[in-house]
């Protein structure tokens, strides 16, 4: 069975397949951020040599704290540490966004980009894909079908937003408005002129004339979505101390259950030279019956063809201070609406971190081992996952001057409370009989580290 990932933010249709015969292998990965490297630890190689508890899954009643937000500029104190107090600032309600100077020292800093440069950094994305229209076969999407699945507004013609929307998912390649009728021009199916696709129009394209054409053009790695190296470091037991220690810093700040928080994926480690840069997107995605969360999927249904990841908060660290540019922007922060049509207009592209930068609603300037954490879903009410927060859309400026190393913290949990924990039953290293719900910790039960100043 054809399986595929969802980007974040991306639905199948109720037929099951994707919105798009352009979505059909973009894999998610959210991320100032990147594809999982292949000897980086995998949950799902964990579940492999596991196999299913004989016994039912039974739950206790866990609700997952929240850091309280208050308004913008709230401060609050956090004990992390022993003999010292980090201040934590409210940057955004929507999303849930805070900034901690002096998360990490100067020494852990160094220490990871170190362990980083050891452990050898890869690209965080290939130039164009070959191998795209075999997917798009298997799919079995008709020209209709997908010129109506694009066709947002259902106006009966392709607008340039929702072409470039679907093409930069496809090809991974960031087009402006300027680069697309170009491309019409080269491949002569705008045959009136108007910047807009008819139906008629649209079938002169084939599945691959994208590809084709940027291929014979030659793409530049400034034109890719995301132009930087990264690597993932092992936190585990074992692991360096630093890695470590910041694991449990982050368990502490969060306020989570340990075993979430060891569960998630590894510390990634991304580096960013001049011109270096990551276009806007959101960390995680929304979860549809007909989708399953990456790292639970073996302990939910090993049928479902469509993965997105289910990344509940991001913690990016920033490991130097940047001479020029590379600020996390938050193109919509509390914007009174979300509306994903309207990031693209007059050829004013929101979405791209090289442009326009200076239009997003809030930019975070990085700071040496300052952290800045944020929610990427909403709470159910109930004290479990919710929605996704669509304002959690970020990106990473382009490198002005000299190099920007920053690194990831992910906590992944499904939104669907029964398989985040038959997946915990599963990778669980306790013996069968022992309760392996979600607790806590004993020296973080009854606590709250967090103190208004």
């Amino acid at each position: 069975m054809l399986r595929t990932r969802l980007r974040p933010g991306e639905r199948p249709c109720r037929s099951g397949r994707l919105v798009s015969a352009f979505h059909a292998t973009r894999a998610t990965s959210g991320q100032e951020h990147a594809t999982q490297s292949r000897d980086a630890p995998s949950s799902n190689q964990r579940l492999e040599s596991r196999r299913p508890p004989s016994k039912p899954v039974f739950l206790r009643d866990v609700s997952l704290s929240r850091v309280e937000g208050i308004r913008v500029g709230h401060v609050q104190s956090l004990s992390l540490v022993p003999g010292k107090v980090h201040e934590m600032r409210t940057l955004s309600l929507k999303p849930l966004l805070f900034e901690i100077p002096g998360f990490l020292s100067e020494d852990e800093c160094r220490v990871v980009m170190q362990l980083a440069q050891l452990k050898g950094l890869m690209e965080s994305q290939l130039m164009v894909q070959e191998d795209q229209e075999e997917l798009a076969r298997e799919l079995n999407l008709s020209p209709e079908e997908i010129f109506n699945l694009l066709d947002n507004n259902q106006d009966g013609q392709l607008q340039i937003h929702e072409i470039l929307t679907h093409s930069r998912v496809r090809d991974g390649i960031w087009l402006t408005p300027e680069n697309l009728r170009e491309i019409y021009a080269g491949l002569n199916v705008d045959k009136d002129g108007n910047g807009l696709l008819s139906l008629e129009e649209f079938r002169l394209l084939s599945n691959d004339a994208f590809q084709r054409f940027l291929l014979q053009r030659g793409v530049e790695r400034s034109q890719l979505v995301r132009n930087s190296r990264h690597t993932w470091l092992y936190q585990g037991k074992g692991a360096h101390q630093v890695l470590q220690d910041i694991k449990a810093r982050v368990t502490r700040l969060t306020r989570l259950p340990p075993t979430l928080v060891d569960l998630s994926e590894p510390l990634q480690v991304v580096c960013y030279q001049e011109g270096g840069h990551y276009h806007a997107h959101h960390d995680s995605g929304p979860v549809y019956p007909e989708t399953a969360c990456t790292h639970t999927r073996l302990a939910a249904n090993t049928s479902t063809p469509f993965e997105t990841s289910c990344r509940y908060i991001t913690v990016l660290f920033y490991l130097n201070s940047v001479d020029g540019g590379g600020e996390t922007a938050f193109p919509v922060a509390d914007n009174r609406t979300y509306d994903e049509v309207s990031l693209i207009q007059n050829d004013v592209d929101l979405l791209d971190t090289r442009r326009n930068c200076d239009k997003s609603n809030l930019r975070v300037k990085p700071a040496k081992g300052t952290a800045v954490f944020w929610y990427n879903y909403l709470s159910d009410g109930k004290g479990w996952v919710g929605e996704q927060d669509e304002y959690a859309l970020h990106g990473g400026c382009m490198v002005t001057r000299g190099t920007k190393w920053v690194a990831n913290k992910w906590i992944n949990i499904d939104p669907d409370y029964q398989r985040q924990a038959h997946y915990q039953q599963l990778v669980s290293q306790q013996p069968e009989d022992e309760d392996d719900g979600l607790t806590l910790s004993p020296d973080m039960q009854g606590t709250d580290i967090h103190q208004d100043l």
